[in-house]
């Protein structure tokens, strides 16, 4: 505990420690409700595009850009009720009925999409490009993130969803390593962009350091709480995208190999946990250096830096690599491809955190590794259902 008389932060701080998480089940059952909310919305309000004016004169300028404003605010109506709104309560009314409110969402998904597939006036052969099917997925990363960092302070929101304390599962605990998965999968070295050298690597990431000082500077003048065991003293998720960044562009590894470097970078991690280091960085004791005030965010660099390689192969290998003629087809495969390795992963990392090391957060051990890409795998082929 540190050296605050504010009565109301070390009850928010007890609040949001000592967690230990939900189980992976419900981790995967909500994998699979909340990306068919994406899928219900635009199968049944496709309709809703917005009209881009055209050149004429003033007097039609003016009223299709009137349409133009209504149809934004329509959609963004339309997305706020089938989207944000059942997600929040998905997370917190109606936690306790996710299992039960899962069947009945899929049937629903699932005859919505078929009857649209069968319907000529409504299927014509085309579909979503697969670039629209990521950035829906990254969007619902996004959104998750944002609902979850401003529910997590009520009691409305179950402790279970909140970030684990040492080893479990949760929702929250999903959040930086998707995030960085996210990135990681349209990058720079999965699209085979040139890289950039230090300088620039370091220039690029400078709104994140200077999101990460803020963000360091505010807590501290205003006394609001800060877990320490979640990134340690003065270090946050800024700061390790930061770090994720700099280490990618500084060690600049091509997209077909990055996936075996960073997977030999998790492999030597993990030996390093199994071998002591997870001792150290799960003790309350720390010591006046700036290493040990903030183990657990320098130390994780290590796995999330391996989560980002991984992730760039896999965005070269089923979205940028050799991409098939057609894009129906394209999204076919990946739909398959995306469907099997996640169901690897998952397999995968029942078998690590039974036989090597329980999944942790707060050290970004390989299990926790292997849980993030199962997540968002599977999310990923529920999007390609458009």
């Amino acid at each position: 505990m540190d050296g605050s008389l504010n009565p109301n932060k070390h009850l928010k701080e007890q609040f949001v420690s000592n967690l230990t998480g939900s189980s992976m089940l419900e981790i995967a059952v909500m994998s699979t409700v909340v990306p068919l909310l994406f899928v219900l919305r635009h199968s049944i309000c496709s309709s809703y595009q917005t009209v881009t004016p055209t050149k004429k004169n003033d007097h039609d300028n003016a009223v299709l850009g009137s349409k133009k404003l209504g149809n934004y605010m329509v959609t963004l109506t339309v997305d706020f009720l089938f989207i944000v709104l059942p997600m929040l309560l998905i997370f917190t009314v109606l936690a306790d009925w996710v299992y039960i409110f899962a069947i009945p969402m899929m049937v629903l998904v699932f005859s919505v999409v078929a009857a649209k597939r069968f319907d000529a006036s409504n299927y014509s052969g085309g579909s979503l490009s697969l670039r629209t099917n990521v950035s829906s997925y990254r969007v619902l990363v996004m959104i998750i993130t944002f609902l979850c960092i401003l529910a997590v302070d009520f009691k409305i929101f179950p402790r279970r969803y909140a970030k684990t304390e040492t080893y479990g599962t949760s929702l929250m605990d999903l959040g930086v390593g998707s995030f960085i998965l996210a990135n990681a999968l349209v990058s720079r070295q999965a699209r085979s962009v040139s890289s950039v050298n230090w300088k620039a690597a370091v220039q690029s990431t400078s709104p994140l350091l200077l999101l990460g000082f803020a963000r360091l500077l505010t807590t501290r003048s205003v006394d609001y709480q800060v877990h320490a065991g979640e990134y340690g003293v003065h270090w946050n998720f800024f700061f390790t995208l930061a770090a994720v960044s700099i280490l990618t562009s500084i060690i600049n590894i091509p997209p077909q190999y990055s996936g075996i470097f960073g997977v030999a970078i998790l492999i030597g991690f993990q030996y390093w946990l199994s071998h002591g280091l997870n001792v150290y960085l799960l003790s309350d004791e720390r010591g006046t250096d700036i290493l040990s005030k903030n183990k657990e965010g320098i130390f994780s660099i290590l796995g999330y830096w391996g989560l980002y390689l991984v992730g760039v192969q896999l965005g070269y290998y089923l979205f940028f690599g050799n991409r098939p003629a057609t894009a129906l087809r394209t999204i076919k495969w990946a739909r398959v491809r995306v469907s099997f390795i996640s169901l690897v992963f998952w397999l995968v990392t029942v078998l690590l955190d039974r036989h090597v090391e329980r999944v942790s957060r707060r050290m970004c051990n390989l299990a926790y590794v292997t849980l993030v890409l199962a997540e968002n795998l599977q999310v990923l082929p529920i999007f390609f259902l458009f």
